[in-house]
């Protein structure tokens, strides 16, 4: 059974879905939902539903926002073409707290010119936070492309970094 799940959170609400296998889905919900969603919603594919894996990724979330969390423990299940998973496995070998650039990504898939493909993977991955697209950044060290606007990005990685400086992940630059 597909199932999905609304969530609060510092950054307002998202959408958490899963199929039965895995997570599928997690984005922060706008103005409206993403038409994926909104499509298998609408014809009675996906429920509203307080299932195990959704609850538990609702508990992993609250987590993650208290601080608590560095890494999700969550079986994924995540549509995606081979490049698309490979873009997104890297995604998620990068540590909490840290930033890689577009390149960096690019030659970690073994694809170093590679870098708007990136751009698109990370623009088409489906659970974000968990799947951090938001630790990518420019070459030049500024915050570029997030699904969600910038302005969540930011707010992420301000917030993975004091938390990573407090729990001693990483140490402040002075």
């Amino acid at each position: 059974m597909k199932a999905y799940k609304y969530i609060q959170t510092p950054l307002g609400k998202y959408l958490l879905a899963e199929n039965g296998k895995g997570i599928t889905f997690l984005e922060h919900v706008a103005m409206e939902l993403d038409p994926r969603i909104e499509k298998e919603i609408a014809a009675g594919e996906m429920l509203e539903a307080d299932t195990p894996l959704l609850l538990e990724g609702e508990r992993q979330l609250q987590q993650y926002f208290n601080g608590e969390r560095q890494e999700f423990e969550l079986p994924l299940d995540a549509a995606g073409t081979p490049f698309q998973l490979k873009v997104w496995e890297a995604l998620r070998q990068i540590p909490y707290g840290e930033t890689r650039s577009y390149k960096e990504i690019a030659i970690a898939v073994e694809n170093p010119k590679g870098v708007r493909a990136i751009g698109m993977a990370n623009n088409r991955n489906p659970i974000s936070i968990i799947t951090p697209c938001h630790r990518v950044i420019g070459t030049n060290g500024k915050l570029v492309g997030y699904a969600g606007g910038l302005h969540l990005k930011e707010y992420l990685l301000n917030h993975e970094t004091k938390v990573a400086i407090e729990k001693g992940l990483i140490k402040a630059d002075i």
